[in-house]
C-alpha cells in the first residue's frame, strides 16, 4: 500500500485509524499501573503490556513479523533494540510461527541499535528486523507496551 502526501509517495499511511488507535492508547496516564496483559483496541490492533528484565545483547535474537507492525513503547526503564533490514538477515534459527507471527534469525553481519528510554517508541514494519529487550548498563526491569498493528 502506498500513500501520497505533499507530492511524496510513502509505503505506509500512518494516519490510518489503526495507527491512531495505537498512538491514542500510548497517551493513557495509567500505563505504568497496568499489569501484564493484552488489550484489544479495535481494527485488529492489540496492545501487549510486558514486564521483564532486559537481557544481554548476545542472548537476544533478531525477529521479523509478516502480518503486523510493532509499535514498541518503553513505559519504565531502558533498553536497546537492535535493527536492520530483513534483507540482510541470514538463516532462520526458528521457522515462521503463524500463531505468533514471528520468525527468529541468526545474528546478522551488520546491524544498528536504537536506545529506548522511558517515553520513547519505535515503529517497526514487517521489513524491519529487530532484536528488542537488550540491556543498557546491566540487566534491569523494563515495563513496555508492544502494540501490534495489522499491515
Amino acid at each position: 500500500m502506498f500513500c501520497t502526501q505533499n507530492g511524496l509517495e510513502y509505503k505506509y499511511d500512518f494516519r490510518e485509524k489503526k495507527f491512531a488507535l495505537a498512538f491514542e492508547f500510548l497517551k493513557r496516564k495509567d500505563l505504568a499501573d497496568l499489569p501484564e496483559c493484552s488489550i484489544e483496541l479495535g481494527e485488529g490492533v492489540v496492545a501487549h503490556i510486558q514486564h521483564y528484565d532486559s537481557i544481554k545483547w548476545e542472548d537476544g535474537l533478531f525477529e521479523t513479523h509478516e502480518k503486523y507492525f510493532d509499535v514498541q513503547y518503553v513505559i519504565e526503564g531502558a533498553e536497546y533494540c537492535g535493527v536492520c533490514s530483513r534483507a540482510v538477515l541470514g538463516k532462520a534459527v526458528q521457522e515462521y510461527d503463524p500463531q505468533k507471527d514471528i520468525t527468529f534469525y541468526e545474528e546478522p553481519a551488520c546491524s544498528g541499535k536504537v536506545l529506548l528510554c522511558s517515553g520513547d517508541y519505535v515503529v517497526l514494519a514487517p521489513e524491519d528486523a529487530h532484536k528488542p529487550r537488550c540491556e543498557v548498563g546491566g540487566c534491569k526491569p523494563v515495563k513496555k507496551v508492544v502494540i501490534k498493528v495489522p499491515v
